[in-house]
């Protein structure tokens, strides 16, 4: 019996392992295009689909522009992520300074000690626009609006905004110094879409506060009259003109329209609905993830007999409408060979659509499986041997 556990261990130690493919897949390349037929009359604008970013039209988008109150998209965006983090309720008080008080153009005319509910001063951000709220809410979270301010030029930056710079956090005044873009404001937009109680507010078309002795009434028109609008948020001043933000989600599809510098508010929702038309008529969201569940991969000389599977990337591709199905392919080698790290590219699964591959994605270990020790095989060829699993 001792040979001949000998001369099963020699066999298997000196067995050749599978070696499994380096190959390198080819990057699937995404549709970011500028489409020159469509009729957009702004000075700058884009087109984004939210969940995977991509970029369907682009028109100066990287121009610095003074965005007016689209700015308060990143005031509402650090607003919901104190919300979601627990740092701040919806039900706390928030007093009204006298600086805030002081705030004209697009207010809800607060008078200095004026308490208000955190619901109630967002409620009048994102419908009406309301810069004396933006201000309260400013120094109720950090003290101060130039604080505040500071604080949106750091998540600008975290979210890799190279064309943005603020100064306030109304967008009230243009000195110069307080600028975005469309791409960098489609980007804070979709940060802010991450938050899915914001819609609660951008959705509101008529409301009240002071027990419905004020009235709301949202400045984004398209929230009212275009199917499946989200928000966001409009912004006007003499210098900026006329700018929106303006989002829509139809069949779990949600996309995201920057128009800046128009020069009415009809040719802003002309252009913002222009832009979102030609999405959802010519684009679909593709899985990249079949509906069966992975399966396991045999593992040779490894603590497991097997190891599970994960697979890496993007979950969705934005593709043109086709009425064809997505169809999967799996590629694994016969098994791996331990040890198995986590994370190590094993496989790979190739998504088509009709005729047009739109994904090659790595598919790796979702776990460690260390090489067996002899001590290990020692203890699993007397199983066998003795039929004990």
């Amino acid at each position: 019996m001792k040979r001949l556990i000998a001369w099963i261990l020699l066999f298997v130690c000196l067995a050749p392992g599978r070696a499994l493919s380096t190959e390198r897949v080819p990057t699937v390349s995404r549709t970011e295009s500028t489409v020159s037929a469509l009729s957009v009359s702004a000075h700058s604008a884009l087109l984004m689909e939210k969940e995977t970013g991509t970029v369907l039209y682009e028109k100066n988008a990287h121009e610095r522009l003074f965005p007016a109150s689209v700015t308060k998209v990143m005031t509402m965006l650090l607003i919901m992520e104190d919300i979601d983090s627990g740092k701040l309720s919806l039900d706390d008080t928030v007093t009204a300074s006298a600086r805030a008080a002081s705030f004209g153009g697009s207010c809800v005319f607060l008078e200095e000690g004026e308490q208000m509910s955190v619901r109630d001063m967002l409620k009048c951000i994102a419908v009406v626009s309301a810069n004396d709220c933006a201000v309260a809410m400013a120094e109720h979270l950090a003290g101060s609006e130039e604080v505040f301010v500071e604080r949106m030029n750091r998540r600008a930056e975290e979210l890799g905004l190279e064309d943005t710079h603020f100064t306030s956090c109304s967008g009230l005044f243009d000195d110069g110094e307080h600028y975005s873009s469309a791409y960098d404001i489609a980007v804070m937009s979709r940060e802010l879409l991450s938050h899915p109680q914001i819609k609660e507010f951008t959705t509101i078309w008529l409301d009240s506060i002071r027990n419905g002795a004020f009235e709301l009434n949202n400045t984004n028109k398209l929230v009212y009259w275009y199917p499946g609008c989200t928000g966001l948020k409009t912004g006007y001043t003499s210098s900026a003109l006329y700018c929106l933000s303006a989002t829509a989600e139809r069949d779990g599809v949600e996309y995201i329209a920057v128009v800046l510098r128009c020069e009415s508010i009809d040719k802003r929702n002309q252009d913002a609905k222009t832009l979102l038309n030609y999405a959802f008529a010519g684009y679909q969201l593709c899985s990249l993830r079949p509906a069966e569940e992975l399966p396991v991969l045999p593992v040779d000389m490894g603590q497991s007999e097997s190891v599970t599977l994960r697979i890496e990337g993007e979950s969705a591709a934005l593709v043109p409408k086709s009425g064809a199905e997505p169809s999967y392919a799996l590629t694994l080698p016969e098994q791996a060979e331990a040890p198995v790290r986590e994370g190590e590219r094993l496989g790979t699964l190739t998504v088509t659509l009709g005729e047009d591959v739109i994904a090659e994605l790595a598919v790796t270990a979702a776990e460690e499986v260390p090489r067996i020790g002899f001590g290990g095989l020692i203890g699993r060829l007397l199983g066998a041997m003795l039929g004990i699993s």
